[in-house]
């Protein structure tokens, strides 16, 4: 049985990290507001440039860009893997290298070559460590999400598309649905085909019936907003990676505080039973003791 000097130190142990879990819960949460801000505040832009893309497209079936065309034979695949740059965040991690490694095994028929792109040092990490073939690591972007970090890795992406040295790229990340909820996000995002006239019709509620003017001409509008619009699409991918990693880090954060707490009751009780037991013991060598003086 432990001592009573051994149960304090665990004590005392416990209390330490329940007072460093309930620190980064704090801190966790007060980014996941921001993050959080930042993300509601982009998705409905992102969402109406996409339909008046798409609207555009759609009326105008001649038009073309070079982002919209797919390659007709794909063979070459880029992977765009988006983790965190730390741990003690759940599942957060280990379900997005869970899935891209699923996506690795299942697609290394159908492409000649897949490579990544990461944005997180656990991704970069645990890939690099597997031997998987990683063009570019994104090392810093995560402690400086800023509109134009993402403008330059889409630009990066795109030069490698436009280039012919990737046929596909494609985008993995974790997409904020709660504060306790984050889903696993996995997708092609080049060539941009959902915004094209081949892709699933729009419901009548989201598309506009009557045609429209465009100065100077609906080939300039295209020209000038499909790569605002592509640079758009990877700062949502970031800002939705950057309040999951929050959320899950909170969440980790409570669930350790709590346990934390678990274990602080049950050791309190072993050392009052501990103590108890010791105090019980003197007491009946003390008798014991006085009965054999007599």
């Amino acid at each position: 049985m432990a001592s009573l000097r051994d149960i304090r130190k665990r004590v005392r142990s416990f209390k330490s990290t329940q007072q460093i879990t309930k620190a980064m819960k704090m801190v966790s949460a007060a980014k996941l507001r921001r993050a959080q801000e930042a993300l509601m505040a982009t998705r409905p832009y992102s969402a109406a440039l996409e339909r008046v893309l798409r609207d555009i497209t759609l009326r105008h079936g001649e038009l073309t860009h070079p982002l919209l065309v797919p390659p007709p034979q794909p063979k070459r695949a880029e992977m765009l893997v988006m983790t965190s740059d730390r741990g003690l965040a759940g599942a957060f991690n280990s379900n997005i290298l869970r899935r891209v490694s699923r996506f690795l095994y299942e697609q290394g028929r159908t492409y000649d070559a897949i490579r990544l792109s990461t944005v997180g040092r656990k991704g970069y990490e645990f890939f690099k460590r597997r031997g998987v073939e990683i063009r570019k690591n994104h090392a810093g972007l995560l402690s400086r999400v800023t509109y134009p970090a993402a403008v330059e890795l889409a630009d990066d992406l795109s030069a490698e598309f436009l280039a012919g040295r990737v046929d596909h790229v494609w985008i993995c990340f974790n997409s904020f649905v709660s504060a306790i909820s984050q889903r696993v996000e996995l997708m092609r995002i080049l060539p941009l085909q959902d915004l094209t006239p081949e892709a699933e019709p729009l419901p009548t509620g989201k598309r506009s019936l009557v045609d429209f003017d465009y100065e100077p001409s609906a080939e300039v509008v295209l020209d000038q907003l499909l790569p605002h619009a592509w640079s758009l699409r990877i700062w949502r991918a970031l800002l939705e990676s950057t309040a999951s990693e929050h959320a899950a880090r909170m969440a980790a954060m409570e669930n350790a505080t709590n346990n934390a707490s678990d274990a602080i009751d049950r050791l309190s009780l072993l050392y009052n039973r501990t103590r108890q037991a010791a105090i019980t013991k003197e007491l009946m060598e003390i008798v014991s003791g006085a009965e054999a003086l007599k």
